[in-house]
């Protein structure tokens, strides 16, 4: 859940700094007027380090555990938030001028607020489930851990059987 959720959001973020943020008629002089936009990399600089962030987040929830795990959500949320302010801060909905590509414009700004969201959300889940979630290598973390106890008389019968004696040791 917390990974399907970092990837989307990750997806999301990436997706919406590739479309257009910023649209607006110029004057191009001879050749007239042009339209001349800024996509979400050049108008809102974080979303692509967010994006790696939550790329990141995904190998970072899988390898941690406990409070390194509830650190990374934290960290992990604030990255959402700062997605969705970025994804709302400066939107407008009214006054575009006829022939602006308004689709794209508001689908940028509400895949940077979604993948923010998805941030958000898959943060939170961390930092609740980090003390129950298992973690990258938890099975070689005790190598000399003690075995299940077993029935005594099974360990009696499997000691005859390679050939001890078994009430030597007792």
């Amino acid at each position: 859940m917390i990974v399907v959720g970092l990837l989307l959001g990750a997806l999301a973020l990436w997706g919406a700094s590739k479309l257009a943020w910023f649209a607006e008629f110029r004057d191009g002089g001879v050749l007239g007027t042009q339209l001349y936009t800024e996509d979400g990399e050049q108008r809102a600089t974080a979303l692509v380090p967010l994006a790696l962030l939550a790329l990141a987040g995904v190998a970072g929830v899988i390898a941690t555990g406990g409070w390194a795990r509830r650190i990374l959500g934290v960290v992990l949320a604030l990255a959402g938030l700062a997605g969705v302010w970025t994804g709302v801060n400066g939107v407008k909905f009214t006054g575009w001028a006829p022939g602006l590509p308004v689709t794209e414009l508001l689908l940028g700004r509400g895949l940077a607020v979604l993948g923010g969201i998805l941030l958000v959300v898959a943060g939170l889940v961390a930092v609740k489930g980090a003390g129950t979630a298992r973690r990258l290598g938890t099975r070689y973390a005790a190598p000399g851990a003690k075995r299940a106890k077993r029935d005594p008389d099974i360990e009696l019968w499997e000691a005859l059987s390679e050939g001890e004696d078994p009430t030597a040791s007792r």
